[in-house]
């Protein structure tokens, strides 16, 4: 087995990671990110069940990416008879999308990539 090119990019986008691009050519090299190119060699190498692994964690990551952008469908929603909208619905969403991200990562034994970071708070002054 292996992954379409399809499940990689949402693999590296759910891990952090920048687009790959056409190959790995150039200054965006995975060469200029030891973390990177770490995920590229696993990507390419892993098991038939380790590939399993991985794609349940695409399924339930799917699945949780829609409920957070769904999420935005009941934010004009105070409330509604005796119904009341969680206002940290999409936090919380987020929150646990973020989680199941970085647990993708921890698989891959990687770093979270830049755009995911490693959940701590970060304050620039």
């Amino acid at each position: 087995m292996s992954f379409t090119d399809s499940e990689l990019t949402d693999l590296r986008r759910h891990m952090g990671y920048p687009a790959y691009g056409i190959g790995n050519g150039g200054f965006s090299n995975w060469r200029f990110y030891q973390a990177y190119g770490l995920l590229e060699y696993r990507l390419q190498r892993l098991s038939d069940a380790e590939e399993t692994v991985a794609r349940s964690y695409l399924s339930t990551l799917a699945q949780l990416e829609t409920a957070v952008t769904s999420a935005s469908a009941t934010l004009d929603t105070d409330s509604a008879a005796a119904w009341v909208r969680n206002a940290r619905e999409v936090a919380e969403r987020t929150r646990l999308f973020d989680d199941w991200r970085r647990r993708l990562c921890g698989f891959f034994g990687v770093p979270p990539g830049p755009a995911l970071g490693d959940g701590s708070l970060r304050l620039v002054v």
